[in-house]
């Protein structure tokens, strides 16, 4: 299966990586719910991770986002980022990870449809984007003074309208859209193979397990997101008669 699908990679003009938490599990990523250990085991997510949450308690919110940004920063991208980021080829990147681990791989082109966990931007509509601050409460906004907050979407928020309309052209564009490490389940991100089906480019998914995507796609991997990817990319440059230096 994995050559068949280096065979079709290698002579893709366009491709682009649909990313999920599988893609990042091998850095030693924290999910979601994995960071509601020790002092935050009390809490569920959605206590946390909503607009009423933030404004019912933000120095609890951001407490908590402080967290989990001093967990991240103790991790490194993995193999599965690298791969990505030495692609022989074009690639684009949609990513539903707010780690940020693709881009200090070095990827390049990376549509984030779900935020970064490294920013903050105003919690009203100014919409300024700064880093992170380290401050031990939500610092005000530079430009509107009101509050700032993590530039990650939270539960009964839209995704931000670029980077979803960018992420649409994308796979509608492309010679081939692979699923990597997302269980297909999280909507509307899980909705972009579809697209791409309906457009009439080819999917490719890899993933430890079967989703839902698995009967409709042309080539179905099963394997960690950290194995696969290298393998895939060793057999497209061999295909290509490409030569990389480690």
């Amino acid at each position: 299966m994995i050559d068949a699908l280096a065979g079709h990679l290698a002579g893709a003009a366009s491709v682009v990586a649909l990313t999920g938490a599988g893609v990042s599990a091998a850095s030693g990523v924290p999910t979601f719910r994995d960071a509601q250990t020790g002092l935050w085991a009390r809490y569920d997510p959605m206590e946390l991770a909503t607009p009423e949450a933030f404004a019912r308690d933000p120095q609890l919110v951001w407490s908590w986002y402080a967290w989990r940004r001093s967990l991240l920063a103790r991790v490194w991208p993995n193999d599965a980022h690298i791969a990505l980021a030495e692609w022989p080829g074009r690639v684009t990147v949609i990513t539903q990870n707010v780690d940020g681990l693709h881009q200090r791989a070095g990827s390049k082109a990376v549509i984030e449809l779900h935020g970064r966990l490294d920013r903050d931007r105003c919690s009203a509509v100014c919409g300024t984007r700064t880093p992170a601050s380290a401050a031990e409460s939500p610092p005000p906004c530079p430009h509107c003074g009101a509050l700032m907050r993590p530039d990650v979407v939270w539960f009964g928020e839209a995704l931000p309208e670029q980077a979803l309309a960018d992420a649409l052209a994308a796979v509608r564009g492309a010679d081939c859209v692979l699923s990597i490490g997302t269980s297909s389940l999280v909507r509307p991100a899980a909705e972009l193979p579809w697209e791409a089906l309906a457009a009439g480019v080819p999917v490719g998914e890899i993933n430890t397990e079967a989703t839902l995507l698995t009967g409709q796609a042309r080539w179905s991997l099963r394997g960690r997101a950290d194995q696969t990817l290298p393998a895939l990319v060793a057999a497209i440059r061999q295909r290509r008669g490409d030569h990389h230096e480690p």
